[in-house]
C-alpha cells in the first residue's frame, strides 16, 4: 500500500509537472513568436549627430535628437570599458547573456527589501540591457523581462562580447541630452573619452541608473556617492589599485558642461543657411541621424571680420537717428541684480552687457550690470556697478538735454566698456536697421564669411540670402559688361539728356533722372558708371534691347528670369545679396562662371564624400611616385559666360568709381579695388558689392519692412564705408596685387570727357583697354542722340556698333 500511494503520488507529480511544462512551452512559444530578430543588431545604424566644420576644421555645429558621437569598441579607452562593466555587470565576460548567480542574489535581496521597505534591485545584464534598448520597449511586465531573456541568449550566440558591449556603449542614455560615452564624455567634461580620467570615468558609469538621479548640479552629494561606489567597485574588480581609488574618490565631480552647440564666435548666420541646405539637400531625417561630417568654406578669421565690420556700421548709422529709449524699466525693488537679471540679454554681442539705472544726475548715470549665471542657471551673487558719463552718451544728448532727462531709475540698457577708463561704459542701442554682408573667393565660389544681421539671436532672417531687395545702380555693371561683350567700348559716347518712355497703354509717361536731378550731355561708358548716370544706362539698355541684359543677368546667376522692362536697367528688379556677390565674382575671375557654396564637401557616417563642391577633374594627381612627370594640370572646366577683355574693361571701370566715382571712401584702402554703389528709390536699400583680385564683398544696407532712411543715405555713404573698414582688416598684411590684364587688350590714351584718342600726359587723358580690332572713335558720335523726328542724328562708327565674335555675341 505505501508503494502504491509513492506511485501514485509520483505519477500525479509527473502528471502536472508535464502540464506545466507544456502550459510553460506553450507561453513561451508564444512570447517568442514575435520576436524580432537578433540580426537587425548587425546592421544596426543608431541616430548620430551631424557635425559642421570650419574649412580650417574648427567645430561650428552640432545637429542631433539624440545626441551621440558612435565609436567602434577599439577607439573606447579600457578604463571606461571597465568602469561600465564595473556598474552594471562585473561577470560580463563570463556569463553566456543572463547572470544566474546575480539574478539569485538579486532575488534574496528582493525577497528581504519586501519586509524592510527597502529598493528593489535588478540583475540585468549588458546583454540583456541592450536587447531591452534595441529590440523591446521600456514596460515593466513579465513578459518583457521573458522576452529580454530569450534575446539576450540569441544575441550572445549571434555577437561578439566586444560588439555587443560597443553597442550599449554607444546606444546608453547618459543625461544631459547626451546618448553614449563620447557624447557624454564632451557634455560633462568638454573633453575626449581618451582623456577621461578614473574619477570622470567612474562618474559616466554612474549615470545609467538614472541620470537625473545623479545630475551633478541638482544632488552633487548622491552624484560622488554614487561614482564613489563605482570606483569601489573597479578596485575589486582589479581594474584600479587601492590607492588609485582612494585618489580618484578625494577629487571633485569636476563637470565642465560645454555648450548645447558649439560654434563659432559670430558665425550664427553661416551655420544656420548650412543646416537649411542640407535640410534641403538631404532631408530631415540625415540631417539630425545621419552622422554627416560637413567641411564648409568658412574663415573664421574673416567672419569675425565680417561682422565687426558690419556690426559698426549698423551701430554707427542707428546712433546718428538718435535715442529710442531702453530696452525696458523694471521696479527695483531691494537687489537691482535680480530686476536686470530678469531681462533677456542679446547672447552673441558679446562686447554689450545688459544694465540697469540705479541713479542719475546732470552729468552721469549710476548702473547696475547684468549678473551672470552659473551651471543650473541661477544669477551669480556678485553685483558690478559703474557709470555711464555724459561724454559716453553724447550721441543721445541733442539740444539742452542732460543725462537725467533721457536715463531714469529702472531703465534696462545696453552699455559697453568705454575704452581706457575703468567702470566707465558707453551707452549703447540694438540698430533697428538691418544689413548683411558676404565675403567670396571669386575664383572658386566658396563663401569665407556671411553676416546676416545684427544679432542673430535678435532675429534669425539672414538678409544675405532670404532678403529680396532691389539693387538699384549696383546692377549697372551687368548693363555695361553686355554693352562691351556686344559692340561698345568703355570710350562709346551716350547722351545724357531727358527722354520718354512710354511703358504702353494706360501707364504713364516715365522719365528716369539722375540722383543730382541734372543731365550732362554727352558723356563716355566709362563716366556713366563712374558717376552713375541713370538717363545714360537707360539709353544704353534701350539701344542694346533688354532681352539681351535679361540674358546676361541670368548667365551671372543675378536673376533666373528678369523681366525685359527698362526701369530693370536700373536695379529695380529684387535680388540678395549672395546672387549679387555671386554675379561681380565673374568680373573679378576673368569671366568664369560661379557657383556660390558655403559647403566643401560633406561625408556620410562611414567617411564615404557624399558631395564635392570642387568639380575639376585631375587625372595624374593619384600618381604613386615621381618619375621625371610634368606636373599634373588642372584644367577649369567652368563656363567661360564673359569674354576675359570684358571682365577687365568692366573692372578697370569700376576701379574708376572708387578712385572718381560714387564709392571713393574706399580709396583709403590703399589696395587695387572695384566696386559699385547702389541705392533704391527713396533710399530704401544702400548696396556696395566690391572686389580686390581675390576677394569680393557685397554689403546691404536697409529696414526690414523697407522705409526711407533719409535723404543723403545712399551706397556710397552708408554700405561703401562698412565695405572699406573689412576691406582694411582684411587685406591689412596682403600687398597691393594689381588686377590682372588679359593676354590681347590695348592700352590707348583717350580723352575721358569725348573717347577721342588724345596724347599721353594731356589734361583729362586716361588710358583704356580696348580688344583687338577697336579702339576709340576717329569721329565724335553719339548713342542717343536724335533729331526733331526722334531718327538718330549720328551713327557710331562701324568698328564700334558691330556685334564682335566671341563670348557675348547673342543677337
Amino acid at each position: 500500500m505505501f508503494l502504491r500511494l509513492i506511485g501514485y503520488l509520483f505519477g500525479i507529480g509527473a502528471v502536472f509537472f508535464l502540464a506545466v511544462a507544456a502550459g510553460v512551452a506553450w507561453y513561451v512559444s508564444g512570447l517568442t513568436g514575435g520576436l524580432p530578430s537578433v540580426e537587425v543588431l548587425a546592421k544596426y545604424e543608431p541616430p548620430v549627430m551631424t557635425r559642421i566644420h570650419a574649412s580650417d576644421g574648427q567645430l561650428v555645429g552640432e545637429y542631433a535628437r539624440e545626441r551621440r558621437l558612435y565609436l567602434p569598441i577599439q577607439a573606447i579607452p579600457d578604463r571606461v570599458k571597465a568602469a561600465f562593466i564595473s556598474a552594471e555587470d562585473k561577470n560580463f565576460y563570463q556569463h553566456a547573456g543572463l547572470d544566474y548567480y546575480g539574478i539569485a542574489r538579486a532575488a534574496l535581496q528582493n525577497v528581504a527589501a519586501l519586509s524592510s521597505d527597502k529598493r528593489m534591485i535588478g540583475a540585468s545584464t549588458i546583454t540583456q540591457q541592450v536587447a531591452k534598448n534595441f529590440l523591446l520597449t521600456n514596460e515593466r511586465s513579465l513578459d518583457r523581462k521573458i522576452k529580454e531573456a530569450i534575446l539576450s541568449l540569441r544575441i550572445e550566440q549571434a555577437n561578439s562580447k566586444d560588439k555587443i558591449l560597443e553597442l550599449y556603449l554607444n546606444e546608453i542614455f547618459l543625461g544631459l541630452g547626451s546618448y553614449g560615452v563620447a557624447a557624454a564624455s564632451l557634455s560633462y567634461f568638454d573633453k575626449s573619452v581618451h582623456e577621461l580620467t578614473l574619477s570622470e570615468a567612474a562618474y559616466l558609469a554612474a549615470l545609467p541608473k538614472g541620470p537625473n538621479n545623479y545630475n551633478p548640479f541638482r544632488y552633487a552629494d548622491r552624484a560622488i556617492e554614487r561614482r564613489n561606489w563605482v570606483i569601489d567597485r573597479m578596485v575589486e574588480n582589479g581594474y584600479a589599485t587601492a590607492d588609485e581609488g582612494e585618489a580618484a574618490k578625494a577629487q571633485p565631480l569636476g563637470v565642465k558642461t560645454r555648450v548645447a552647440s558649439p560654434h563659432i564666435f559670430a558665425a550664427d548666420y553661416y551655420v544656420e543657411e548650412v543646416r537649411r541646405q542640407l535640410m534641403q539637400m538631404y532631408g530631415e531625417k540625415a540631417l539630425y541621424d545621419g552622422g554627416l561630417s560637413v567641411r564648409t568654406s568658412l574663415d573664421p578669421g574673416m567672419q569675425v571680420m565680417a561682422r565687426q565690420a558690419l556690426m559698426n556700421g549698423l551701430v554707427q548709422f542707428d546712433e546718428q537717428h538718435g535715442w529710442r529709449g531702453p530696452v525696458k524699466n523694471v521696479p527695483i525693488e531691494g537687489d537691482w541684480g535680480v530686476a536686470v537679471g530678469s531681462v533677456p540679454a542679446l547672447t552673441d554681442v558679446i562686447e554689450w552687457r545688459l544694465a540697469i539705472v540705479t541713479a542719475t544726475s546732470k552729468d552721469e548715470a549710476q548702473i547696475g550690470l547684468q549678473p551672470g549665471r552659473d551651471e543650473t542657471g541661477k544669477l551669480l551673487a556678485a553685483r558690478e556697478t559703474g557709470t555711464i558719463p555724459a561724454s559716453e552718451m553724447k550721441w543721445t544728448l541733442g539740444g539742452k538735454r542732460t543725462v537725467e532727462n533721457v536715463l531714469k531709475v529702472g531703465d534696462v540698457v545696453y552699455v559697453e566698456p568705454a575704452d581706457g577708463k575703468p567702470d566707465s561704459y558707453r551707452l549703447r542701442q540694438v540698430p533697428n536697421i538691418g544689413g548683411a554682408m558676404v565675403v567670396m573667393d571669386p575664383h572658386t565660389g566658396r563663401v569665407l564669411a556671411m553676416d546676416g544681421g545684427f544679432s542673430y539671436s535678435e532675429s534669425q532672417f539672414n538678409r544675405a540670402t532670404q532678403a529680396m531687395r532691389q539693387p538699384g545702380s549696383s546692377f549697372k555693371p551687368f548693363v555695361y559688361a553686355a554693352a562691351l561683350d556686344n559692340g561698345y567700348t568703355p570710350s562709346s559716347v551716350v547722351m545724357d539728356a531727358p527722354i520718354e518712355i512710354d511703358p504702353g497703354y494706360g501707364q504713364p509717361i516715365w522719365r528716369p533722372e539722375n540722383y543730382a536731378q541734372k543731365f550732362y550731355g554727352p558723356s563716355t561708358l566709362r563716366t556713366g558708371i563712374e558717376q552713375s548716370r541713370n538717363v545714360m544706362t537707360v539709353r544704353l539698355a534701350q539701344d542694346m534691347g533688354m532681352p539681351l541684359v535679361a540674358e546676361y543677368a541670368k548667365r551671372f546667376g543675378v536673376y533666373d528670369k528678369l523681366g525685359p522692362f527698362l526701369p530693370n536697367a536700373l536695379g529695380a528688379s529684387e535680388t540678395t545679396v549672395l546672387r549679387m556677390v555671386s554675379g561681380y565674382s565673374v568680373f573679378a575671375n576673368g569671366g568664369r562662371q560661379v557657383k556660390p557654396t558655403l559647403i566643401d564637401r560633406i561625408q556620410d557616417r562611414f567617411g564615404k564624400t557624399i558631395f564635392k563642391h570642387e568639380e575639376r577633374v585631375c587625372e595624374q594627381c593619384d600618381a604613386e611616385q615621381w618619375t621625371h612627370q610634368d606636373e599634373p594640370v588642372i584644367e577649369d572646366n567652368r563656363e567661360q559666360v564673359l569674354d576675359p577683355m570684358t571682365a577687365y574693361q568692366v573692372t578697370s571701370m569700376l576701379e574708376g568709381v572708387v578712385q572718381r566715382g560714387t564709392a571713393t571712401v574706399l580709396k583709403s584702402v590703399g589696395k587695387p579695388l572695384a566696386g559699385k554703389t547702389g541705392t533704391s528709390n527713396d533710399y530704401k536699400d544702400a548696396w556696395f558689392i566690391g572686389y580686390s583680385p581675390d576677394l569680393v564683398v557685397g554689403v546691404f544696407i536697409g529696414y526690414d519692412n523697407p522705409k526711407p532712411m533719409g535723404r543723403g543715405m545712399t551706397g556710397g555713404e552708408v554700405a561703401a564705408p562698412i565695405a572699406g573698414d573689412f576691406f582694411k582688416l582684411a587685406l591689412a598684411d596682403k600687398p597691393g596685387i594689381p588686377f590682372r590684364v588679359p593676354e590681347g587688350l590695348t592700352l590707348i590714351p583717350i580723352d575721358r570727357k569725348t573717347g577721342m584718342r588724345s596724347a599721353a600726359g594731356n589734361p583729362g587723358t586716361i588710358l583704356e583697354a580696348f580688344k583687338p580690332g577697336t579702339g576709340p572713335p576717329d569721329t565724335y558720335s553719339i548713342i542717343g542722340q536724335t533729331d526733331a523726328n526722334g531718327q538718330p542724328l549720328t551713327v557710331a562708327p562701324e568698328a564700334d556698333r558691330a556685334v564682335i565674335s566671341g563670348t557675348g555675341g547673342l543677337y
